[in-house]
């Protein structure tokens, strides 16, 4: 199957043929349906607390803040392409000289470039925009309505100009201030101070793309002095690689390995998942992880703060009564009764499913049941109302043993043909905003190595287009569902007004990414 040269580039990448191998029959073989039990729901699988006990938690999270070691962890690489891709479109399907935009969105049936050309004066970027454009068309002021639009969408796309979809969203102007637009790495920072930080110190840990490193770095030195003077606040950031040993190979329809034009094997980046290896390397007592576009503006975030400080209470007492079980457990003293406690935390706190054997098991048996399954990382992830079409989102799964376990569950890993799978799909109520908070150390102060807890069955094999030819790609197990599928999962309701992703520029009109001050 490969060639000299092949495996001479595969061993480059830091993989092994026979990994190489297996992710070709992975893909041949077709991907393993998540086998979901029940949709999780309040009462069953997920956590609702009035404001009496969110102020408790909030209270707890205080009170440890400083003794932590915090890390924001913000998954940030990739280019922001997605958010202008109405945008191409127009730029290539608008004939300007036969047709007006009102016309052409008529035509086209496309309301997103109305309501951009309706309200290029409220995105963040318009000033900049607007000085580029004039420096580009000396006969700026002259041009018509359209024209102006058009010269407008042609700077900020355009590689000879502003090129923004060459940049990552972190990188991109999100929201405008009396001071001026600040990107969403800005905005980062700055969130990160109102519940990230600890002793005045806030450390935020980026995965970006290589290529974008240096762009980040020199947005950092922009800043960096000011906000630290502004927020009492000194700024540790680090960045990471998605590696390269991570990536995998693709297939074409006609299940061959997809090769480039110079005959090469074409290598991808295996979407999020393989960010578990970057979240491995991270050394924090608590980890938050919001992707990079989830932001608001300041003074709406200082309202929402209450849910990450909420998460971050309910993980830290998670903890400490799971820390406290490991240390009884490693005294031979530990009770009959003591260990029912803990399989009793275990199941209503933790939702672990408890063996039916466990009654039967001699004590000794008892504890290292109990000692596997309590010394896993914890996390806890944020859950919110699916007010739209159903899809992925947490569920109780049972795996290949029969072992039943609360997961997230993106669409693509269910069966949606499967009537079974599909009626439990409808009954689902919330789903995972990418907002979570991770306790990645064990009862000793060690960190666990993440790796260990991975189901690599929970990949995804998913259709994509090469140089417009259809290939079928790998993909890691998610990040927040298949890499962390042997962790032990506290799901918390949190409002819908916590999830403000940008997922088209047009987002960025939005009340939550204006500043209204």
């Amino acid at each position: 199957m490969f060639s000299e040269k092949d495996i001479q580039h595969i061993k480059k990448k830091g993989i092994t043929v026979k990994q190489i191998e297996a992710q070709v029959n992975r893909i041949k073989n077709g991907m393993s349906y998540s086998n979901l039990v029940a949709a999780a729901n309040i009462g069953n699988g997920i956590k609702s607390y009035n404001e009496a006990e969110i102020q408790d938690f909030i209270a707890l999270f205080d009170a440890k803040r400083d003794a932590l070691n915090i890390v924001m962890f913000v998954p940030a690489s990739g280019a922001a392409t997605r958010m202008f891709k109405f945008l191409f479109q127009f730029l290539k399907n608008y004939k300007p000289s036969q047709e007006t935009i009102e016309e052409y969105a008529e035509r086209q049936n496309d309301n997103l470039i109305k309501t951009f050309v309706s309200n290029l004066e409220s995105f963040p970027f318009y000033e900049a925009v607007l000085s580029k454009a004039k420096t580009i068309h000396p006969n700026f002021e002259s041009l018509n309505k359209d024209e102006v639009c058009l010269a407008f969408i042609k700077t900020m796309l355009s590689e000879e100009a502003l090129n923004y979809s060459f940049f990552p969203k972190g990188l991109l102007p999100f929201h405008n201030y009396k001071t001026g637009a600040i990107t969403a790495f800005h905005e980062r920072l700055l969130e990160s101070t109102l519940y990230a930080s600890s002793n005045n110190k806030a450390n935020l840990h980026f995965t970006v793309s290589k290529k974008h490193h240096p762009y980040f770095d020199s947005e950092l030195n922009k800043i960096k002095k000011d906000l630290e003077e502004k927020t009492n606040n000194v700024f540790n950031v680090s960045y990471s690689y998605q590696k390269e040993e991570t990536e995998t190979v693709a297939l074409t329809t006609n299940n061959e390995i997809y090769r480039n034009e110079d005959g090469s094997i074409l290598f991808r980046p295996a979407g999020h998942g393989a960010l578990i290896e970057n979240l491995n390397a991270i050394d924090g007592d608590l980890i938050f992880i919001k992707n990079v576009d989830n932001i608001v503006v300041f003074n709406r975030n200082k309202k929402l703060v209450k849910y990450k400080k909420l998460i971050a209470g309910v993980l830290i007492q998670a903890q400490e009564k799971a820390f406290s079980f490991l240390h009884k457990l490693d005294n031979d003293s530990v009770s009959e009764a003591d260990m029912l406690t803990m399989a009793t935390f275990l199941s209503n706190e933790m939702n672990v499913s408890i063996s039916d054997e466990f009654d039967d098991l001699s004590s000794e048996k008892k504890k290292q049941y109990l000692i596997e399954k309590l010394n896993r990382p914890i996390r806890v992830c944020a859950m919110v109302k699916n007010e739209g079409e159903p899809g992925g989102g947490p569920f109780w799964v049972k795996d290949e043993n029969g072992n039943i376990s609360l997961q997230i569950a993106e669409f693509a890993q269910i069966d949606i043909e499967n009537t079974q799978q599909a009626d439990i799909v409808k009954n689902a109520t919330h789903f995972n905003p990418t907002d979570l908070v991770c306790g990645t150390k064990n009862y000793k102060g060690e960190k666990f190595n993440l790796l260990n807890y991975v189901d690599p069955e929970a990949a995804f094999i998913t259709m994509k287009t090469q140089n417009g030819t259809d290939i079928q790609a790998l993909e890691l197990p998610g990040l927040w569902n298949g890499s962390m599928a042997y962790w032990n999962s506290i799901f918390v309701e949190v409002p819908l007004e916590t999830f403000n992703p940008v997922k088209t520029v047009n987002d960025l009109l939005k009340p939550e990414h204006q500043d209204l001050a």
